[in-house]
């Protein structure tokens, strides 16, 4: 187990990663905001066995924090981040100063339209045009490569696809799916925030979706019910107090009338639990001849997560 080269500018990273794709070697990217749990690794370990050289990115960044939030206080550790991809195998990690990333004020930020106008873009105005602009000057000093996220996050996944994709920037998303505790819990950097009574209470979320999943397994397609079963599940549960709760078609994540055959929906929430903001989400679709298709996510070791 070696430990990753650490560097702290773009030039030395691009200058890299240049020179691995001028010797015919891939690139993998996981872009990170650090406090690396069993998800970001997860990742890294795709992208060691899909690429031939691995880099992380580990930067807090600023933009994407509004007036209130967490930035001060959101959990830090160099040191373990940095074991961790030692133990995966990553080549390169690029932990930039703030000043690196922004050496004078932003005059120039990417906003995706519409799939940044629900979820977790109607309470956090500013979030995802500040992900979307880091996440594109990141993909900027990589360089054509391959970039790996969880599902954890669907949303900012969409965001980074079609931002990719309006922009022609040469950088393939590989998204990989939600990494969970054996109890459905979704493996986050905030659940270091939860104290004993909120981390029992923050399963909810999880029981939540699944109800939800397996109600579409058993037959209903009326989507504003499932949705609003989803609500009342969520205020239901002790210690949770519900931000969101939506069934959205996937692709541009707005609701529809019915579940519509061959469509991916996304069952996505977010709600306070202690001192954590928590999100949650599982993807679903149903095939023409009724087969219900889930993604609830994995554990730990890769088993898929089935919720029973």
């Amino acid at each position: 187990m070696s430990a990753p080269r650490i560097v702290t500018t773009a030039a030395e990273l691009r200058a890299a990663t240049e020179g691995a794709r001028s010797g015919g070697r891939t690139v993998g990217f996981v872009p990170t905001m650090g406090f690396l749990h069993e998800g970001h690794r997860a990742l890294m370990a795709a992208a060691r066995a899909d690429c031939d050289l691995v880099v992380v990115s580990i930067f807090v960044n600023p933009l994407q924090f509004g007036a209130g939030e967490d930035l001060a206080g959101y959990p830090r550790d160099l040191e373990r981040d940095l074991a961790a991809c030692a133990a995966e195998g990553v080549d390169l990690v690029l932990h930039p100063s703030v000043e690196e990333m922004y050496p004078r004020p932003m005059v120039t930020t990417v906003t995706v339209a519409g799939i940044t106008e629900r979820l977790c873009g109607a309470s956090r105005p500013g979030h995802f045009a500040g992900v979307a602009t880091v996440v594109a000057k990141l993909f900027n000093i990589v360089g054509p490569c391959r970039a790996y996220f969880g599902k954890k996050d669907y949303q900012q996944v969409a965001v980074v696809r079609a931002m990719v994709e309006d922009l022609a920037i040469p950088v393939e998303v590989v998204a990989r799916p939600t990494v969970r505790e054996d109890d459905g819990l979704a493996r986050s950097s905030r659940n270091t925030y939860l104290d004993e009574a909120a981390r029992r209470d923050a399963v909810a979320l999880s029981r939540a979706i699944r109800a939800t999943t397996e109600a579409v397994r058993g037959g209903r397609r009326d989507r504003a019910e499932l949705e609003r079963d989803l609500e009342v599940a969520l205020d239901a549960a002790p210690g949770v107090v519900r931000e969101y709760a939506e069934v959205l078609r996937g692709r541009d994540l707005v609701p529809t009338g019915t579940i519509e055959v061959g469509e991916e929906y996304v069952v996505a929430v977010a709600a306070r639990v202690g001192a954590a903001r928590l999100i949650d989400n599982a993807t679903f679709t149903v095939a023409p001849g009724g087969a219900v298709h889930v993604d609830l996510g994995v554990l730990g070791d890769g088993r898929a997560f089935d919720g029973a």
